[in-house]
């Protein structure tokens, strides 16, 4: 990436009725979020909708028009509620079918072959026009991306596996680096001087975040930048202004 260049962003957009709910707690978002931070593209937003055709289209469109890169996550199994990728296709208005490639990765994958294949099956098999697969190494059935929207399993270890071979080939940018100073203070004592130090960083981003412990409250200051002695530089001016509080 080019120096002073801003980084990809991305949004992700986690699908399925389960997680609405509270049946399921979702880890997918966070391990993306801090594999993305890992390569520098900057997650930006990130929404859970229901197994809702016009929620899934309208969020799809949305997100793909602002960002850089869009992953989902959820709804391309074989039930009649995974519906995932027939509304990506209709977000990008193209038609969706059994593909001789996915299909043949299907087969690959179970131990009587093509006679493994029941229409439950072959529903993972369906790819919208145009897609490319994106490899899942744990179960077979395969994700896709089309334009700039990558479509993933919801299965967090089936997700994180399908990340591992996608991140490589997305553009990325500059790694973020963070540093966090710990103050035995509540925000509200810390509040006015992280104010101006906040302004002399303005291209740093600094954040407080508040606990509570056995001491009572205090608070988590937190750099963050893609320069890692800019980030230093903060860091020890924030040692310097909060050590004697």
């Amino acid at each position: 990436m080019e120096q002073g260049k801003a980084n990809p962003t991305a949004a992700m957009l986690a699908i399925g009725d389960e997680i609405l709910s509270g049946r399921t707690r979702d880890s997918n978002i966070h391990h993306l979020a801090q594999q993305l931070t890992a390569v520098g593209i900057d997650l930006k937003e990130v929404r859970i909708v229901a197994d809702d055709p016009e929620a899934i289209v309208g969020s799809v469109n949305d997100l793909r028009a602002r960002h850089t890169q869009v992953f989902t996550s959820g709804g391309i199994g074989p039930t009649h509620d995974d519906i995932t990728a027939d509304n990506i296709a209709r977000a990008f208005g193209v038609s969706i079918d059994i593909r001789a490639d996915a299909r043949a990765t299907l087969c690959k994958h179970y131990p009587n072959g093509e006679a493994d294949l029941n229409p439950a099956r072959l529903r993972m098999a369906r790819i919208p026009d145009g897609a490319t697969l994106i490899d899942n190494p744990i179960s077979g059935a395969p994700g896709f991306s089309i334009g700039n929207v990558h479509v993933m399993a919801g299965v967090p270890k089936v997700f994180e596996a399908m990340v591992a071979g996608l991140l490589p080939t997305l553009e990325t940018g500059m790694a973020v680096t963070s540093a966090t100073v710990r103050v035995e203070r509540p925000e509200s004592v810390v509040a006015p001087a992280l104010g101006e130090l906040a302004k002399r960083y303005s291209d740093l981003s600094i954040g407080s975040y508040p606990y509570y412990g056995s001491g009572g409250y205090g608070t988590n200051l937190v750099v963050r930048g893609t320069d890692p002695a800019r980030v230093a530089e903060a860091e020890a001016d924030l040692i310097r202004a909060f050590c004697d509080i």
